[in-house]
């Protein structure tokens, strides 16, 4: 009796919420080897975005009026946050592929029948996707600099606020990918997931304040820009980068930028990682 009643508490874990935390890592090291073993996967998630850098500081640049002033330089400063928070959110459909793919070759199945914490695969992954968005932002940063992005030269700007607008930009991505879960578990191919994350994600980025002063749209249409989540993040990270560049709305979003992109994204993961963990204990392959 004693050796069953031992067994039974090797198998029951004592402290349910350091196993969700040693599963989630476990996982989360499964996929960041799988990663530096399909290095194709990180190149082509770098290329997009360095892209848009370049063709929007330079097409657009001298094109657009920012704060009454055509200058280039004006625009870079200004675009620059559009897309950084553009390129975290774009993570979501690389996350709902890899998702679906698991599902698709039926491991997602295998893993629910290991004794794992319920939702440990999912935020496995999911943390796995933020290392992969750092890393872009990182290479993204380097690129900004090299077109010539700056920071604002002012007192109130330092390495502390800059750090904080990088942390806000992966918050809203952490959060964002959630939602890529919850479809890459809803859909039946790698394809359809990656359809379905893309689709919403353009009305999203571009109804939005990142490539264009929303002050400039018509007021159904600014109303829509200026509550846009994305749009706080943007907003929050030209303030702490000191590149604010445009008129500031009487929007509450816009008006507490920081503390709406923190709200906004810790609303999104809450939500969102309940319907994807309750998806995934019923999804099929």
């Amino acid at each position: 009796m004693s050796a069953v009643t031992d067994a039974v508490q090797i198998a029951v874990p004592s402290n349910p919420f350091s196993q969700s935390i040693r599963d989630s890592l476990v996982v989360a090291k499964r996929n960041l080897i799988r990663m530096s073993r399909i290095p194709e996967m990180v190149i082509f998630g770098l290329i997009q975005p360095i892209m848009f850098v370049v063709l929007f500081s330079y097409v657009f640049g001298g094109s657009m009026m920012i704060g009454g002033s055509t200058s280039p330089t004006d625009y870079r400063n200004f675009l620059m946050a559009g897309i950084f928070a553009q390129t975290v959110t774009f993570a979501t459909a690389g996350a709902g592929a890899g998702i679906a793919d698991d599902m698709h070759k039926g491991l997602i199945d295998r893993f629910r029948s290991l004794p794992m914490a319920r939702g440990a695969v999912l935020t496995g992954r999911t943390l796995a996707d933020l290392v992969q968005t750092a890393l872009t932002l990182l290479v993204l940063a380097i690129v900004a600099l090299l077109v010539g992005w700056r920071v604002g030269s002012d007192s109130d700007t330092n390495a502390g606020k800059v750090l904080g607008a990088f942390g806000l930009l992966l918050l809203a991505g952490y959060a964002f990918t959630w939602i890529g879960a919850l479809i890459g578990l809803s859909v039946r191919t790698p394809e359809a997931a990656t359809s379905g994350g893309l689709i919403w994600l353009f009305p999203v980025t571009f109804i939005s304040n990142a490539f264009v002063d929303s002050s400039n749209m018509t007021p159904w249409l600014r109303h829509i820009a200026d509550w846009n989540p994305f749009s706080a993040t943007v907003q929050a990270c030209r303030v702490l980068f000191g590149n604010p560049g445009q008129s500031k709305p009487d929007a509450w979003p816009m008006q507490h930028s920081i503390w709406a992109s923190v709200i906004y994204s810790v609303l999104i993961t809450l939500i969102f990682r309940t319907l994807a963990v309750r998806k995934y204990r019923s999804a099929t392959a």
